[in-house]
């Protein structure tokens, strides 16, 4: 029988992509972010768990202060502001999760279209001048108007309004590689414009393209709750956390909890997705 010395053991390693994003979270900001990110989002996937009547559920009080079985107190109807504001948390990662990926990968296959025909490349560029051009909640109005309130005008306002960044982005990399010496040297010996975007383009963009996919989630995060608190998001009685700081608005000086629960969890959820973007941004610029 054969023994084979552990040295020799093929240990599968990560690829230094990878491993890059990876030490961000070995420092403070990335594990204290982490760490807040995960106390967020592990309520939001339990909550028909930790709230099995649902966040409509009624009962007799109204507008009851803090207590141990109301821990934001209720609201105008008597439904728990906790349980509320935890589906509400479920809307927004929904929408953050969601629409934030798609921004980042659909913006940067436009960004690279410059490598099918330099007229598409520079079509899509002012396409996103004129995005950018309209500010995320004025978007937001124009497909309501459109489109009705509700879950579907908020993911395309994320969506739409992340896609320019990530599309310059990607842009930047193909022109900068495209005067490389090794790149000039690669088409001479007959490599295809794929093969040049897969080896060298993308990777080069990706770090870039993740920081800001961080950074738009913090951005996704206010336009949800931007839009909602105008009534333009989300429509009641289903929560999010925009749709409860506009209707506790109303009520703020009754029950300030009413406010307060819901305005802390998105500034927490904020405040991760920060702490995050900034890990990642100085483990790929080491």
């Amino acid at each position: 029988m054969t023994t084979i010395p552990v040295t020799d053991i093929a240990v599968p390693r990560l690829s230094p992509t990878l491993a890059r994003y990876l030490s961000a979270f070995r420092t403070t900001r990335g594990v204290v972010g982490l760490g807040l990110l995960g106390i967020l989002v592990v309520p939001a996937l339990l909550a028909p768990v930790l709230f099995p009547g649902g966040y409509d559920q009624q009962g007799r009080g109204a507008l009851a202060g803090i207590s141990g079985a109301h821990w934001f107190g209720v609201d105008e109807f008597g439904r728990d502001i906790l349980a509320r504001s935890v589906y509400g948390l479920r809307m927004d990662l929904s929408l953050i999760f969601l629409a934030v990926p798609i921004a980042m990968i659909v913006g940067m296959l436009l960004g690279l279209s410059g490598a099918i025909h330099p007229w598409l490349g520079a079509a899509f560029q002012r396409l996103f001048d004129v995005i950018i051009g309209f500010p995320s909640v004025l978007l937001g109005i124009c497909l309501v108007a459109v489109l009705g309130p509700g879950w579907l005008p908020l993911f395309l306002t994320i969506t739409i309004a992340g896609m320019p960044t990530a599309g310059r982005l990607a842009r930047s990399a193909w022109l900068t590689q495209q005067s490389r010496e090794y790149v000039l040297a690669a088409r001479v010996l007959g490599v295809t414009r794929w093969q040049l975007l897969s080896r060298h383009v993308i990777p080069n963009a990706t770090d870039a393209i993740v920081v800001n996919g961080a950074v738009w989630m913090v951005a996704g995060v206010y336009i949800e709750a931007g839009l909602s608190i105008v009534g333009l998001g989300v429509q009641p009685p289903t929560p999010s956390l925009g749709v409860l700081l506009n209707n506790g608005l109303r009520f703020v000086t009754q029950s300030p909890t009413y406010v307060i629960g819901p305005a802390l969890i998105l500034l927490l959820l904020a405040l991760a997705f920060s702490l995050i973007s900034d890990a990642l941004n100085e483990a790929v610029n080491k």
